[in-house]
């Protein structure tokens, strides 16, 4: 006969342990450059296109500067209606003007979007050029946080290489640390950096990626599918989860064997499934 503690502690040790922790649950969005050819054609049906494919946020990319108010809240009421969200949009130098960041702030503002993010600084020549940059990306942080918004910062691969003996990244990395930085992943191997690295570098700062893949291979450089490239994708997850503060991922893919629109579901399944989510 067993007594009742016996019976218990018998009975405890077969059940199985429990599963792995499932992962904090991190939106998932497509940099929307990724389907540029359709969006030019259709940004509705496009955006809706998106939605059904599993994504939850979107990223418009420099050509939204140009749009009204009105066609903004067109914009918005499409998302709303469709379940998603926009925290970012990706702006030229201009959007960082005076009246540039006034408008931005517009467009952004009813766009809900929390991040007005530099995707690319212009011309920019020598070691001052980029702390010019830098200084702008401080100026911005004023009227973005009165307007509930911060800056963001988007490398591509010229940040790593040598100016004068420094790397760009660095200079935009010694910003205040309200100036978030969204790391291009495929931007950063091109550049020859480590994205995990630089993420370190960076804690809580890094509030998105663009997890766009890259290859070394000239063939194929950025023409590869999230997972089949030389990105450390575990790494660089565990690196933006515990580290870099990440609030949501950005898919983004400039070129495929397949159709756009397959190729992001074809991403979307691939980066799931190294995050752990299938």
């Amino acid at each position: 006969m067993y007594t009742r503690r016996q019976f218990l502690a018998t009975t405890a040790a077969s059940i199985p342990l429990v599963a792995a922790e499932t992962p904090k649950h991190i939106p998932i969005g497509l940099e929307l450059y990724s389907v540029r050819n359709e969006l030019k054609k259709d940004l509705m049906g496009t955006v809706r296109d998106v939605a059904k494919l599993g994504y939850e946020c979107v990223e418009f990319y420099a050509p939204y500067f140009s749009w009204t108010a009105d066609y903004a809240r067109e914009v918005r009421a499409q998302l709303d209606g469709l379940g998603i969200a926009c925290y970012s949009t990706h702006n030229d130098s201009e959007a960082f003007t005076e009246s540039g960041l006034k408008k931005a702030i517009e467009l952004n503002h009813i766009l809900g979007s929390r991040f007005v993010v530099m995707a690319h600084p212009g011309k920019v020549v020598g070691l001052d050029g980029w702390k010019r940059v830098a200084e702008t990306l401080n100026h911005s942080i004023e009227p973005l946080h009165a307007a509930g918004m911060r800056p963001g910062y988007h490398n591509h691969e010229i940040e790593f290489h040598d100016v004068e003996g420094k790397k760009p990244i660095d200079i935009i990395g010694s910003t205040q640390h309200a100036v978030g930085m969204q790391v291009d992943v495929g931007g950063c191997l091109q550049g020859g950096g480590d994205p995990v690295a630089l993420i370190r570098k960076h804690p809580g700062r890094v509030f998105s990626l663009h997890c766009k893949e890259y290859s070394n291979d000239p063939q194929k450089g950025f023409r590869v599918l999230i997972g089949e490239g030389m990105a450390p994708w575990k790494k660089i997850i565990e690196a933006a989860e515990k580290v870099g503060g990440v609030e949501y991922y950005l898919v983004e893919q400039e070129g495929a064997d397949t159709p756009p629109l397959e190729t992001a579901k074809r991403c979307l399944v691939n980066f799931k499934k190294l995050r752990g989510e299938a």
